[in-house]
């Protein structure tokens, strides 16, 4: 069973959340050092994170770039807006598939939760057509995968 849940509000929300064993600040880490996000933030098994740039700052650029091994793949590119480490990140992204997407807005936040942290990240869709389209790609099962993944990185700060 999935440890991650994916809720819609209003017209234009989606709410993602998750909880780590591992407090805030390794679960934050994970999320801004391009190191780690590259061997985690892969989606389903068999892809790669060819390209992977987090600039952590406020006003930083993120590219991220992947590849199926079989001549597929897509990138996506943004910018942070605001990080207050280690318990929230802003930052604002858009897919290129290959056109790109309307901007989506996320807004990340770590909180203490027992002997562990509750991220719940929330996006921000132009339109519900926008979040539907993103819904269809299957994005809640890859998440999910990466996830998974980086419970299993040693060397992260995980339990």
């Amino acid at each position: 069973m999935s440890k991650l849940t994916l809720e819609t509000e209003g017209e234009a929300f989606v709410v993602v959340k998750r909880r780590f064993e591992a407090p805030p600040e390794a679960v934050y880490r994970a999320h801004v050092d391009p190191e780690l996000i590259q061997q985690w933030m892969l989606g389903p098994d068999g892809w790669t994170m060819t390209v992977c740039i987090n600039e952590a700052k406020p006003g930083g650029k993120i590219r991220y770039e992947w590849s199926d091994g079989k001549g597929g793949g897509f990138y996506l590119t943004g910018e942070i807006v605001e990080l207050d480490a280690p318990h929230r990140i802003v930052h604002v992204e858009r897919m290129h598939l290959p056109d790109p997407t309307p901007d989506n807005r996320i807004v990340t936040t770590f909180t203490a939760d027992g002997s562990g942290t509750l991220m719940t990240m929330r996006m921000t869709l132009p339109d519900p057509a926008t979040r539907e389209a993103m819904l269809a790609t299957g994005m809640e099962h890859g998440m999910e995968a990466s996830y998974a993944r980086l419970e299993r990185l040693s060397g992260w700060g995980g339990a």
